[in-house]
């Protein structure tokens, strides 16, 4: 089957943000959760308490996104922000337990032109 490029594997991306934030004191706590707040108001799922994951049109959604990941960091903690493609992501595996489920479902797309 041949894809658009608007489609490509390649040029689609998903973004995952790995983070570890301290939750010593009640302001700590108060960031980080704003922070996961802000992830979700972006569009981010939660994958697991602390990574969430995000689809990304083109590599320029995707810097724009970190753009403003960057600016809802917090003062203290550490955040990865890891950027991979489409093809990549489709080759995730996932377990639970010992027991593999089938892989990530990618979202609906439209192409409108």
């Amino acid at each position: 089957m041949d894809q658009s490029p608007a489609l490509s594997a390649y040029r689609i991306m998903w973004l995952i943000v790995l983070f570890d934030l301290p939750v010593g004191t009640k302001a700590e706590r108060r960031a980080a959760t704003r922070f996961r707040l802000g992830l979700q108001d972006l569009g981010f799922e939660m994958s697991q308490f602390s990574v969430y994951l995000r689809f990304a049109a083109g590599k320029e959604k995707a810097e724009a996104l970190c753009r403003q990941i960057e600016a809802l960091m917090p003062k203290s903690g550490k955040v990865h922000v890891v950027q991979i493609t489409d093809k990549q992501y489709e080759m995730i595996r996932t377990y639970r337990g010992r027991k593999r489920e089938p892989g990530p479902k990618n979202p609906n797309q439209l192409v409108l032109f």
